[in-house]
């Protein structure tokens, strides 16, 4: 079908100014010239008809019909915003003159009961189940390619190819934006490294260019040996580490493309261009995919709770910390930034999450906080600083303030006021050793470094900043001087007021019992209170943590209360000369519980993981 200039400015012009830069993707602009945005949308050969679609539906029911030459008695709005987007057949009416071309109609389907239809509904921009899918096409032809065997390799190769596609969507928006400001755009990638000119190259009339797109032997000699190299020189020329292109320098320099068929490669890039990054919502849909490769990753491996720690685990931890915008949120051992996305997410879109009904409404100022001074991220490996930095992008921060770099290595005397944080959140890895030099950056040494990582984080909190820690419950009995000098710091600096005893099974395949340790820094602690978390059953891949489990938890954890499964415990009844914390409940008779096989088991392992380790060590005295 086709739309005339009158069309075009009639229903342009109905919204206001920000409303309509926030339709197309420029949130937050300012000082818009609305007569003059227009004028340029109008000027565009080819105009996308996703862009009417929002001002269509505020348009009022006279003045759409007039713009389209109809009269308005007796007519519905919807019929109409369909008409337009082709979605239903024109009426008998002579043709105007054709000055812009929308897409062609998608083909119909026998119609269901849906909601009005949204241009993401496209064959464009797919929806939810369209994501799925897609998702699902990428993973089979990873499990085909012989350079992948592993749900790590996946996840790695799809997040490559998934932060190049936003790369490209995001340089298209920075320069329709700078378009509408009146200034020229420089673009970050250039023209022969674009997305959109190796990875999916289009026609005039934007279809997929077979004759110029690479594929088989030629795809991955260009990939090997001129686009990651391309990339990878940006970590060299990038002005500062706080930029993205001093990110994508440190993302190429750290993985490899894996592909060896560049026939499998070709199909992974078509699928992934058939995604789309332009709206929220969309990335919200594409960030719940991605976090469901992140857990089938950390699911994976024995050692899952490297990437992946359960959300509600998390939403739980962030619900009783109740983080605030202005507020600065830092995880030194980040993963796939699990914390921070949810934390994020909390802040954005209130404690229902991004799914709920009742969003706060935030400022412009509010919106550019979130993004740009509210999280800080670390991370040592290479693998999980690529998922964290997408995963961080699908959840909406554009540009993620995370640092590749070991947290430890950094001496505790060299923290001043400026590096602290009102908020930490991080779950340190379970039972890695560090070498001596690192050690020798803090007041109490040990090789655990888990108890090195709670030092790191009691030092970067500010007076009053709130910390929740995952750590392996072993923390709150060990006898040696290490462990018993770090409760004594914890109690004596902090207030530790709540510790949650984790089940059995929350981390899958790590084999380890936890618990998540909440203080605030600045007084010491006087009392404690203990929640004993208790499912109902045995954790697992087939039943794990969910958030029902932790309903209870929130809701006590705000007045302590006691329960048959909480109780505080009062400093003066912990020994000074131990300071042991461990989790005893008065309110139960203790028993010797039957446990899961698989927990048993995995505790097996890691017992000689940690023998075999302590065999080395002396055999190296030898």
């Amino acid at each position: 079908m086709s739309i005339t200039r009158k069309q075009i400015f009639e229903t342009l012009t109905l919204a206001r100014g920000r409303e309509l830069a926030a339709d197309f993707g420029i949130e937050g602009l300012t000082g818009l010239n609305k007569p003059d945005f227009v004028a340029i949308l109008s000027r565009k050969r080819s105009l996308p008809v996703e862009y009417l679609l929002h001002a269509l539906k505020r348009a009022e029911l006279k003045t759409l019909c007039e713009a389209q030459g109809l009269d308005s008695s007796g007519r519905e709005k919807q019929p109409l915003i369909d008409r337009l987007l082709g979605n239903e057949p024109p009426e008998p009416e002579s043709e105007p003159e054709t000055e812009f071309e929308s897409e062609p109609p998608a083909r119909q389907a026998t119609p269901k009961p849906r909601p009005a239809p949204r241009p993401a509904d496209r064959k464009r921009e797919p929806t939810a189940p369209m994501f799925e899918q897609t998702f699902k096409n990428i993973d089979n032809v990873l499990w085909k390619e012989a350079g992948c065997a592993t749900e790590l390799d996946y996840t790695e190769q799809t997040s490559w190819m998934l932060f190049l596609k936003y790369l490209d969507d995001l340089e298209r928006r920075r320069a329709d934006e700078a378009e509408l400001r009146g200034k020229d755009y420089a673009p970050i990638i250039e023209e022969a490294f674009r997305w959109s000119s190796w990875a999916a190259p289009k026609d005039e009339e934007g279809n997929f260019d077979h004759d110029n797109a690479l594929t088989g032997p030629d795809l991955i000699t260009f990939v090997n040996t001129e686009l990651f190299p391309y990339l990878q020189g940006f970590r060299e020329r990038a002005a500062n580490t706080d930029t993205i292109e001093y990110k994508i320098g440190e993302i190429f320099s750290e993985i490899r493309n894996k592909f060896q068929s560049g026939y499998s490669l070709r199909d992974a890039l078509e699928y992934v261009d058939a995604l789309s990054f332009r709206s929220q919502k969309e990335k919200h849909e594409l960030s719940h995919l991605y976090e469901a490769k992140i857990r089938n990753m950390g699911n994976a491996g024995r050692n899952g709770g490297e990437y992946y720690t359960p959300r509600p685990l998390i939403r739980a931890m962030i619900r009783v910390i109740d983080p605030r915008i202005g507020e600065t949120i830092y995880d030194a051992a980040a993963g796939s930034c699990g914390f921070l996305c949810e934390a994020y997410d909390y802040l954005r879109y209130g404690p229902e999450g991004p799914d709920g009904a009742n969003h706060p409404k935030l400022s412009t100022q509010d919106l550019e906080t979130l993004q740009t001074r509210t999280f800080t991220a670390k991370e040592k490996k290479s693998l999980p600083y690529v998922i964290g930095l997408m995963n961080m992008i699908l959840h909406g921060i554009e540009a993620p303030n995370i640092i590749h770099t070991n947290s430890l290595t950094e001496k505790l005397a060299d923290i001043q006021e400026k590096n602290r944080f009102d908020i930490i959140l991080a779950n340190p890895p379970f039972g890695g050793k560090e070498r001596k030099e690192i050690q020798n950056n803090f007041d109490i040494r040990t090789g655990e470094t888990a108890f090195l990582f709670l030092q790191h984080f009691i030092k970067h909190l500010k007076a009053g900043g709130r910390a929740a820690i995952v750590i392996k419950n072993t923390f709150l009995s060990n006898s040696d001087n290490a462990s018993r000098a770090l409760r004594r710091e914890l109690l004596e600096n902090c207030n530790l007021h709540t510790i949650l005893d984790c089940p059995g099974g929350t981390f899958l395949g790590a084999g380890v019992k936890t618990v998540v340790l909440f203080f605030e820094k600045g007084r010491p602690t006087q009392n404690i209170w203990y929640y004993h978390l208790d499912p109902g059953r045995s954790l697992g891949k087939t039943s794990p943590l969910n958030d029902d489990d932790l309903q209870e938890f929130v809701e006590l954890q705000a007045s302590f209360a006691d329960s048959d499964e909480s109780w505080t415990v009062n400093i003066e009844d912990i020994d000074p000369e131990t300071w042991d914390l461990s989790v005893k409940n008065p309110n139960k008779v203790e028993e010797d519980p039957l446990r899961d096989p698989e927990v048993i088991i995995n505790e097996i392992e890691t017992l000689d993981r940690e023998s075999e380790e302590i065999l080395e060590g002396i055999r190296g005295m030898l």
